[in-house]
Formats: C-alpha cells, sequence, structure tokens
C-alpha cells in the first residue's frame, strides 16, 4: 500500500493558495485508487493562524475551501488538517476523504498551551478517538499534540486502530529530530502499531517548520526520516500483512550537525518571510563586523545576491579594516554594495543639540545617535527601493540591552535573533567551510560597535563565552542567580547580567522578529512584564 507524506509549506492565512497547493500535490503524487496522501496540521489555514481564528469571515473562507477541496476529489484517499465550526465551537480537526466522501472528521484531543503554543485560546478539545479505514488497514488519526500525551494513540488502539497516521505543525528547536524519534518509538513499542507522522516545512514569522516527517516500525525501529527545510512528497510502502512500513530511497541518515541544521534553517526562514511578505529583496546594514557578516551570507543564500544590497555607512570612528573588508566580503558573495558615510547627518544633529546638550559629557547618547542616523539611512533606502530591511543583531546583545532602539535595531527581520554571539562565530566558520563567505579577519577581530574611540564590546560587557553561559542558564534553563553562581561564575557578574536582561524588556517588545532554533526564544515564547519590580 503506497502512503505519501506531504511535507509541505502552507502560509497562514493564504487559504485558497493552500487548497490550490494541496490540489496540486495530490496531482504531483498521482495519487491511485489504494494510496493515501496526508498532509500537515491546519495545512488549509497555515498554522499559527492565531486570532485569524477569531475572524467569521476567515472561518467561513476555510470551510468553503475545505468544501471546494471535497469536491474536486476524487479517487484515493486524502487526510488534511484544517479548522472546523460547529455548534458554536472551534476544532482543530483533520478530516480523511475517499473518493470524494467524508470517512472521518477527527477532533484534536491534546491542546498545547505552552512554549510557542496558545491552542486553548481557540479550539475546544475533541474527546473521541479517530477511526478509520485505509483498505483492510483500521487506522487511528492523532494531531501533533495527541502524540505527545499518553491518551490519545491508547484511545485509537483501544478502538481498534493497527497503524497510527499524525498530522503536525511541529516547530524546529535543536535537537528536536532526536526527540521526536524517542517518542515515536517508544509510542509504537508500547502500542505495537507502526507510525507515520507527517509535519509541516517552512518560516512562519518568528516560527521554523522542520519538516523531517518520521516513520516508525512497531517494534521503535525508524525506517524513514524526510529532509530538514526541505518542502516534498515522500512516498514510502506500507505491508498490510505485517503491518511494516518498508525503507524508502530517500531516508536521511543523522548526519549533519545541529549548527548545520540551524544554518539551513535559519536561511529557510529568512526567505520564507520576506517572500511570504510580498518581498523579493533585502537590504541590509554591513559594518565589518561578525552578526552583519553572517546576516550578508544568510541573505544571500536565502535569496540570491542578485536580490540583497548591503549598505556601509561609515562614522568618523569606523576603522579601515571595517570598511576594507565589508566591501570585500559584498564582492566576495557577488552582492551590490554602496557606501553612504554618517558623518554630515550626525554633525548636523549634535550642531542642533548642542544648546540642549551643554554642560553635560559626551556619553552613551552621542553613540546611540551614529546608530539612528544609521536606522534612519537604511529605513530610507527600505522605503525608496522597495527592499526589506535586515536586522543583524544577536541573541547576546538582545539579552542584555546592547543594542540601540530605532537605530541598529531598526528592520522587519533578524535572522540572528536567536542565536548566541559564540553561535554567530561557530555559524560563520561552519559558512566558510562551504564556500569563502565571510572574510578570515572579520570572524578573528575583537568585536566592536566603533561608535567611539578603541571600542571594543568587552569593555561593557563579559566576555562572550562567560556572557554566553550565563545567559543560557538564565534564559534557557531558568536558573536563579544562586544557582548560577553556584556552577562557578562571578557573583557580581551574574548579578549584573541578570539585572540587564531583565531591564530590557521593553527593547526585545520593540524588535523585529526573528526565527526561533532554541528552546527558550525571546517573543511569544519568552513573556515577561515590562514594568516590573523583580530584579
Amino acid at each position: 500500500m503506497r502512503l505519501i507524506l506531504g511535507q509541505l509549506d502552507c502560509t497562514v492565512g493564504a487559504v485558497e493558495v493552500n487548497r490550490e497547493r494541496l490540489q496540486r500535490a495530490w496531482d504531483d503524487a498521482a495519487i491511485g485508487a489504494d494510496d493515501l496522501l496526508i498532509c500537515p496540521e491546519l495545512a488549509l489555514a497555515g498554522y499559527p493562524p492565531e486570532d485569524l481564528l477569531l475572524r467569521p469571515g476567515f472561518l467561513r473562507r476555510c470551510a468553503v475551501e475545505f468544501a471546494q477541496l471535497k469536491a474536486g476529489h476524487r479517487g484515493g484517499n486524502l487526510l488534511v488538517g484544517h479548522p472546523w465550526h460547529e455548534a458554536d465551537r472551534l476544532y482543530n480537526v483533520a478530516s480523511w476523504l475517499r473518493d470524494g466522501q467524508l470517512q472521518l472528521r477527527y477532533r484534536k484531543q491534546a491542546l498545547p498551551n505552552y512554549a510557542v503554543f496558545d491552542e486553548k485560546r481557540y479550539f475546544q478539545r475533541g474527546s473521541q478517538p479517530g477511526l478509520a479505514r485505509w483498505g483492510d488497514v483500521p487506522v487511528g488519526v492523532l494531531i501533533c499534540e495527541d502524540i505527545w500525551e499518553e491518551l490519545p494513540a491508547r484511545a485509537a488502539v483501544h478502538a481498534g486502530a493497527e497503524l497510527l497516521l499524525v498530522i503536525n505543525a511541529s516547530p524546529f528547536h535543536v535537537g528536536k529530530r532526536s526527540r521526536r524519534e524517542a517518542l515515536l518509538a517508544a509510542r509504537a513499542r508500547e502500542h505495537g502499531v507502526a507510525i507515520a507522522y507527517v509535519n509541516l516545512v517552512g518560516g512562519q514569522d518568528d516560527l521554523l517548520f522542520d519538516g523531517q516527517s518520521t516513520v516508525v516500525n512497531p517494534d521503535g525501529e525508524v525506517v524513514a526520516v524526510a529532509p530538514a527545510f526541505v518542502e516534498g512528497l515522500y512516498e514510502i510502502e506500507f505491508d498490510p500483512a505485517s503491518r511494516r512500513f518498508v525503507r524508502p530511497d530517500w531516508h536521511v541518515v543523522e548526519q549533519r550537525s545541529d549548527l548545520e541544521l540551524v544554518y539551513d534553517g535559519i536561511v529557510r526562514a529568512t526567505g520564507d518571510y520576506v517572500r511570504k511578505n510580498g518581498f523579493s529583496k533585502v537590504l541590509l546594514g554591513l559594518s565589518g563586523g561578525i552578526d552583519s557578516a553572517l546576516t550578508l551570507a544568510v541573505a544571500a543564500d536565502a535569496l540570491g545576491p542578485e536580490n540583497v544590497d548591503a549598505v556601509l555607512l561609515p562614522s568618523r570612528y569606523t576603522s579601515e579594516l571595517s570598511n576594507t573588508e565589508a566591501a570585500r566580503q559584498a564582492e566576495m558573495l557577488g552582492v551590490r554594495w554602496r557606501s553612504i558615510p554618517i558623518e554630515q547627518p550626525f554633525e548636523a544633529f549634535l550642531n542642533e543639540l548642542q544648546p540642549h546638550f551643554e554642560g553635560r559629557d559626551p556619553d552613551i547618547t552621542e553613540e546611540n545617535l551614529q546608530s539612528r542616523c544609521r536606522g534612519v539611512i537604511l529605513m530610507a533606502l527600505s522605503n525608496k527601493l522597495g527592499s526589506l530591511l535586515l536586522s543583524t543583531g544577536n541573541k547576546s546583545e538582545m539579552a542584555v540591552g546592547y543594542a540601540t532602539l530605532y537605530g541598529d535595531m531598526c528592520g522587519a527581520f533578524a535572522p540572528l535573533k536567536d542565536l548566541y554571539k559564540t553561535e554567530v562565530y561557530a555559524l560563520a566558520r561552519l559558512r566558510n567551510q562551504i564556500s569563502p563567505a565571510i572574510p578570515e579577519v572579520v570572524i578573528e577581530r575583537p568585536p566592536s560597535a566603533e561608535l567611539r574611540d578603541n571600542q571594543v564590546d568587552q569593555d561593557s560587557l563579559p566576555p562572550y563565552d562567560v556572557l554566553d553561559a550565563i545567559l543560557h542558564r538564565f534564559i534557557e534553563q531558568e536558573m536563579s542567580r544562586t544557582e548560577i553562581v553556584a556552577d562557578g561564575f562571578e557573583e557580581a557578574t551574574v548579578r549584573r547580567v541578570a539585572a540587564q536582561v531583565l531591564r530590557n524588556e521593553y527593547k526585545r517588545r520593540q524588535a523585529p522578529p526573528g526565527p526561533r532554533v532554541s528552546t527558550r526564544a525571546f517573543g511569544r515564547e519568552r513573556r515577561y512584564p515590562i514594568s516590573s519590580g523583580y530584579r
């Protein structure tokens, strides 16, 4: 029996486009009478649709497009996810169509309400197992979180299921593949049934879906894993006599490192964000530092160098090395570049403000003013050229507020937002192993904002290996300051870093989105109050 895993990229809200994508997948798979195509969770609406689900017009559109999908369905079997409104209740459902007829409408039972998930805000939970027949095989249908909890799978098997099909919108983070495989293998062994798990792929705002759809046999053997971050239709044979899957030639053996997956992920996320928001080109400020250098490489890989503009914005404090290496990198990658010095607008602001600053020594105000001059120029170019502006900040900087509001934080998307500075360096070295993309001197030089004479980041921050280790414990692991100090870090440093993280929530609320690759990203996953006495 032929099962096709539709590892698809479905855009939130583009219901008609998504329906056409599902129909195209059906046609491309050349589905026969006994074949089955399974597609991701909420594929028709896109995931997560968030408060679009509160709009009656959106729900009507989903219903109309599902009806059209059903009306146009002939022959074979299709399992697809979509929202379904009935009796004043909204459900996250999986509908099984066979030869144009609805065989099953299963309502998701386990509604996640943690980390990036907020499904209890929108959906009612189902209470009944979903059981359908594929040929002579009784099949249990589950939706994403259902497989992570014990009861839905158990109920389906107790109802008679001899195969489990799981449709998913499961976001990526480092280590997600191994967690999925371990879970699916355990569930398969527990119930003695094979499991086919299809996942969404692509970037959606700050979420990133990796695909890596997975199939396991009843003994827990991982039969097949689809490629990460690659949309496609992945065919696999199921033997109804043995109730086992046969390994296909597309199975991806785990060989790539977490860093390689992260790099591919942020490239995919960047390209998807740009295209899904109606842009084809991007620009960014290229400083000669490591963050903008890696962002440039990501942009060129995501969109092609011909669709990327680099802007050098030197000031009186910018070193010749920065200018030279920034231009050299743009030429290495085949990216257009231009140089727009900020001295004149910076001097104009200083002159205008001088009477109001009288009697006060220069400080961070003048440093931030330079960054804001750059932000104004970059936003003007973005407006005039119709190119989306990428922000180049990283997680270490955003954690402690080492960034300028309305300056270097300007932009519509921040590819490095969930990467600590040490990870930025590691990814830069990794990218250069593929092909030369970042000058070595940019990777090796001490990081500096170059907003005053002889400035380096370590004037204001601990060394990044120390800073990132503290941040990881404080953010991802939610460790207390006392616990972090007990791990061997200097108490004064720990308290200063923790205070900076808490104090700068207001900046992060105004930062552009960026792809989540960790287990604790800033944004929808980590929600701290701005006005707070907790220090």
